[in-house]
């Protein structure tokens, strides 16, 4: 079965950076796009970026734009979310997702069905 795994958050403060990791299992990265999503409580869930698994194509939310960068590592099966110039309002539980049902990517929840744990990510002010 398809399975996710979430690492790399933690504390920092306002201005630094941090870089998650997901880590597949049990499926080939190369026929899924994976999205990163973040949820902080009473809040909702956001769509930060994902990647496409035909072409490597992007997108970015609005908020993250110019200082996030998503990436994959086919050789490691895993993606990454590298976060830069990291904001109090950044902070919240991060989540990767995949699908394989679209061509293309998008940071739409509804539209993934395999979800990791998540990693917290707290930036402080």
């Amino acid at each position: 079965q398809v399975q996710l795994v979430e690492s790399g958050g933690g504390l920092v403060q306002s201005g630094g950076s941090l870089r998650l990791s997901c880590a597949a299992s049990k499926f080939m990265l190369d026929y899924y796009n994976i999205g990163w999503f973040r949820q902080s409580p009473g809040q909702e869930r956001e769509g930060v970026s994902c990647i496409s698994s035909n072409d490597g194509s992007t997108y970015y939310g609005d908020s993250v734009k110019d200082r996030f960068t998503i990436s994959r590592d086919f050789a490691k099966n895993t993606v990454y979310l590298q976060m830069n110039s990291l904001k109090p309002e950044d902070t919240g539980v991060y989540y990767c997702a995949a699908e394989n049902k679209n061509i293309y990517c998008s940071t739409y929840h509804h539209e993934y069905d395999y979800w990791g744990q998540g990693t917290q990510v707290t930036v402080s002010s």
